[in-house]
């Protein structure tokens, strides 16, 4: 659940801004820390998850780990390319 809130941050941000009219888009890149904190957040518990699992006797669960993982990674993912966006646009306005 954590991979997929991650995932779903930063969209959810950019479409709150869109359909607010008090909400900028600028503003909406607060989401991207949030994203980069459940994404790591994510990463961490299907590590934990994983190390767990393999101390059973029957480990269960591991697609579910891997699923967690990768979609943390993913979250990682966007989080960086949120923060070049943000980046650059702060270098363009200060530019001008």
């Amino acid at each position: 659940m954590l991979g997929l809130a991650a995932v779903v941050a930063l969209p959810a941000a950019v479409a709150l801004a869109q359909v607010s009219p008090r909400v900028t888009l600028l503003q909406a890149g607060f989401g991207v820390p949030v994203a980069g904190v459940l994404g790591l957040a994510a990463v961490l518990a299907a590590r934990g998850a994983r190390r767990r699992s393999q101390w059973t006797l029957a480990p269960i669960g591991i697609g579910v780990t891997r699923t967690g993982r990768a979609l943390g990674v993913l979250a990682l993912c966007v989080t960086a390319s949120g923060t070049i966006a943000l980046a650059v646009y702060e270098l363009l306005v200060r530019a001008q």
